[in-house]
């Protein structure tokens, strides 16, 4: 090989060893994900509870035949609405006259007997002292005397018993309400053994919300009110908040006026009741309606948006951008929703920038860069990304 040749050689195999032993440039890694957050702000917030109830009449009354006879008419009408006092039907009143007729009769028989033996009485009295009558004849007309008073008096009972039962045969409201359904056609024979059901009366403004709630949410948050973390409303001062079929708010607020000391040992509850104002009669008695109760007040709670809460086997979580700026799990204890936001009652700490925005693109345990979310800033960046995304389309 001539030696240009072999210069030109080894000039190439210099290059390919050079070209070889240099090192590949380094792959940059990628900038942490960029989340939306917010701070944890300890809070005090309404302790409210969604619940179902039943309503109930606030008063009802049975009318009912109170003496024997027949039911002539009916002098009401059915489901109307009626006050204390008001005539409701008719019984044949005729029989009852009559029997108060012989009952004035015994009266005024009785005090006839009664008078005679009275001035009987006051004679023998007046000449038992010149020794007139003897001992034994003042006794018996003075033991007369007494019979006859004690025959008055039982005569003017007989008396006033059949005006009462004659007053009956007006069949009269016993409170103010809503008359029902007439209950026994007119021509029917009524009050014979046992006291007729005419119609019933309820009274429904207001009405009572009956519901329950377990013991053991009772004893927790009882619990709970010992060691300060919630404050409990007293009785007539918690309040409930009916929903309505439609899904409105109804526009008269309950008060609870009535909590049970023992437990059912049945389902395992405690008996509620709070009294709820009908003056429209919107509601009716016996159906059942959903309210949220107003229990008091939670201490140092947290309020987190809930798409920031997730759940697994192991409860609900949020994840959090540690002070190491690396993302953080954090176990959560749920109260109950308000609004679009979650209560958080424990599992939060003061200051912890919890993830709302980017929860999909984070890891725990790898770094975020977190930047401050807000509700109004979400909602109007929502609607401009719609006609970027066509236009980009």
């Amino acid at each position: 090989m001539t030696s240009p040749l072999r210069i030109l050689a080894v000039t190439g195999a210099l290059a390919l060893s050079l070209t070889a032993c240099k090192k590949p440039p380094e792959q940059q890694a990628p900038p942490p994900p960029e989340v939306g957050v917010i701070e944890a702000k300890p809070q005090n917030l309404p302790l409210q509870r969604e619940m179902v109830g039943r309503l109930s009449p606030f008063r009802s009354a049975d009318v009912r035949a109170r003496v024997a006879g027949v039911l002539t008419k009916r002098v009401y009408e059915e489901g109307s609405t009626v006050k204390q006092g008001q005539p409701l039907f008719q019984i044949d009143p005729a029989p009852l006259r009559a029997a108060l007729a012989a009952a004035e009769a015994e009266l005024a028989s009785a005090s006839a007997t009664y008078t005679n033996a009275k001035t009987a009485a006051e004679r023998a009295r007046s000449l038992a002292p010149q020794r007139y009558v003897s001992k034994s004849d003042l006794d018996n007309a003075e033991a007369a005397e007494r019979s006859g008073a004690a025959a008055v008096q039982q005569a003017q009972a007989a008396v006033t018993s059949a005006r009462i039962n004659l007053g009956y045969a007006n069949v009269t409201a016993p409170i103010a309400g809503v008359a029902g359904k007439q209950q026994v056609t007119e021509g029917a024979l009524v009050g014979q053994g046992d006291a007729t059901l005419l119609t019933t009366v309820d009274q429904i403004d207001p009405l009572y919300v009956n519901f329950s709630m377990t013991s053991g949410e009772l004893s927790a948050l009882r619990a709970a009110q010992e060691q300060g973390a919630v404050a409990l409303a007293g009785t007539d001062q918690t309040t409930v908040q009916v929903n309505l079929p439609d899904g409105s708010t109804y526009n008269h607020e309950g008060t609870l006026d009535f909590s049970a000391t023992t437990v059912d040992p049945a389902t395992n509850t405690v008996t509620l009741r709070a009294q709820l104002p009908n003056p429209e009669k919107v509601l009716l008695p016996g159906s059942f309606v959903s309210f949220k109760a107003n229990l008091g007040q939670r201490n140092n709670a947290f309020l987190v948006p809930q798409q920031a809460v997730q759940r697994d086997t192991q409860g609900g979580y949020v994840l959090v951008v540690a002070p190491d700026g690396n993302v953080a799990r954090k176990n959560v204890v749920l109260d109950n929703q308000q609004g679009g936001d979650w209560m958080i009652s424990s599992g939060l700490a003061a200051g912890d920038k919890v993830i709302v925005a980017g929860v999909q693109k984070v890891k725990e345990g790898a770094p975020a860069k977190p930047t401050p979310w807000s509700a109004q800033a979400a909602g109007t960046a929502k609607p401009d990304a719609a006609p970027a995304q066509a236009k980009k389309d």
